[in-house]
């Protein structure tokens, strides 16, 4: 399994060589896109809306279940929440910090950062917990779910903020460079979706530092590796948010849940 790649720093544009590498490989890692005291502001904010949720017993966010767990004392907490930057003032604002539209070059025309569409900004909370059911995700694309809901294949990149200094061991995104060109039959049928948690010799490691950022294409292969530490050290937390191009289509309250997320059982 390979970790080491070209970690690069993000500056007002992007260069001839980050667009070669992330268009060769379907991905790409920025070193320190926000500040150690910006992560530790983060964590707090997305605690205040995890007891908000909690007390008023929220199960959905626009359409989108929010995915419950226990932490290692046995207290509830939020494993997956949906369109946080709706939730909190701090999260709605980081969606404009205009470097985004920066990485939007990595597109081209049209692109968009998807804030009120897909799940909109997302927070997922690992932790490896004797009662922890949210710990890894096997393999899957991001594509799969334009083609449950007929559409065309639109490019769609999501953005990982990565808000854990990790190591190998501590499992996390885990990519198969180059799968963001395959065929249609490969994206359906290289791997079983979900299902399919064993690693691939072919895969790459993501490791990244607190504050880093990663960008993968929606229609590579990619999965989350269980930590095989157990307890405090395995705690990790990512946010994603998805660029987009193609039709606009925002979600609200009153959006329904769709066909594939019945299937969020399967995601553990």
């Amino acid at each position: 399994m390979g970790t080491s790649y070209i970690k690069f720093t993000l500056g007002n544009k992007i260069t001839t060589e980050q667009k070669d590498f992330f268009n060769q490989n379907g991905f790409i890692h920025f070193k320190g896109f926000i500040k150690p005291e910006t992560v530790n502001d983060i964590v707090a904010a997305s605690k205040q809306v995890q007891q908000q949720w909690i007390a008023n017993e929220k199960i959905k966010v626009n359409g989108i279940p929010i995915k419950y767990g226990k932490d290692l004392d046995g207290s509830a907490i939020v494993q997956r929440f949906a369109f946080l930057n709706q939730h909190h003032a701090l999260f709605a604002e980081l969606t404009q910090d205009p470097r985004f539209e920066t990485l939007l070059e990595l597109i081209g025309p049209g692109a968009r950062l998807g804030t009120e569409e897909k799940d909109g900004m997302v927070l997922n909370h690992y932790v490896n917990g004797h009662e922890s059911k949210f710990s890894q995700m096997g393999w899957h694309t991001d594509g799969l779910r334009d083609i449950f809901h007929g559409q065309k294949l639109s490019p769609m990149l999501n953005v990982g903020i990565h808000l854990n200094t990790l190591k190998p061991e501590n499992g996390g995104l885990r990519v198969l460079p180059g799968t963001h060109k395959q065929s249609l039959y490969q994206m359906l049928f290289r791997k079983k979706y979900f299902l399919d948690n064993k690693a691939d010799a072919k895969e790459t490691a993501i490791i990244p530092d607190a504050g880093d950022l990663t960008i993968h294409d929606g229609r590579l292969w990619h999965r989350v590796a269980q930590s095989s530490v157990i307890g405090e050290e395995s705690r990790r937390r990512v946010i994603y948010i998805p660029i987009i191009v193609g039709k606009y289509e925002p979600k609200n309250e009153n959006s329904p849940t769709a066909f594939y997320q019945r299937f969020a059982g399967l995601v553990k």
